[in-house]
């Protein structure tokens, strides 16, 4: 019997895959878990193989938290299972070690697809992925960006409509500093506005909305 675990903050989403996947005669859900922090404290005990993941937990960045599984349990097969159908999103993630990417609108049949292709060391995209994956042109971002604290700080700040003085003053740093920052954003983004990276930023859950 494949152990399964399903990590998703809708309850009743996760009691949809588990009975998609309990249908299985192989398959076992073993554990869901609603948050990043519950996911943590409990995957070490339910022990599942594979792990169909929410990038999108209201605790964790998806692509941090792929990286971050990986690094602790080496053997496990993360499906990612995504609203985002954003190119830098996608490559991320599967950059990070992701066996397989799913939209959330994924149907059973390819559900259940993507647990048979990791079990084997294949890697799985759904259809809709892989037409996005395919339409990539030079234009845009082909990953997300790597942001350090700071950087992530600046943003949220931004967010709250904070002027460059006010973030100077909260986080006891230069102006100038801020400024820097504010400049590196808009390069790590590829916008001509922090507020456009604000956005962006937004949208691929690196920060919260304020």
């Amino acid at each position: 019997m494949i152990k399964i675990a399903i990590t998703d903050d809708h309850p009743l989403l996760l009691e949809g895959l588990k009975n998609i996947i309990n249908a299985h005669e192989d398959f076992q859900v073993v554990g869901m878990y609603a948050t990043a922090a519950d996911l943590f404290k409990n995957i070490g005990n339910d022990e599942p193989f594979v792990l169909l993941l929410d990038i999108n937990l209201p605790d964790a960045n998806g692509i941090d938290l792929v990286k971050g599984l990986k690094e602790a349990h080496s053997e496990l097969k993360i499906i990612a299972f995504s609203v985002h159908n954003e190119f830098a999103v996608i490559n991320s993630i599967l950059n990070e070690g992701a066996d397989a990417y799913l939209q959330k609108n994924a149907s059973g049949y390819e559900i259940i697809a993507a647990i048979n292709d990791v079990l084997v060391g294949k890697r799985y995209i759904c259809e809709k992925t892989q037409s996005i994956l395919n339409k990539k042109t030079e234009i845009g971002l082909k990953q997300v960006p790597k942001l350090t604290r700071r950087e992530k700080e600046i943003l949220a700040f931004v967010a709250k409509g904070l002027t460059t003085n006010q973030i100077a003053e909260s986080l006891v740093i230069s102006s100038h500093t801020v400024e820097s920052h504010r400049k590196n954003l808009m390069e790590k983004f590829q916008t001509k506005s922090v507020t456009a990276a604000v956005k962006s930023a937004i949208e691929y859950g690196l920060i919260r909305e304020a």
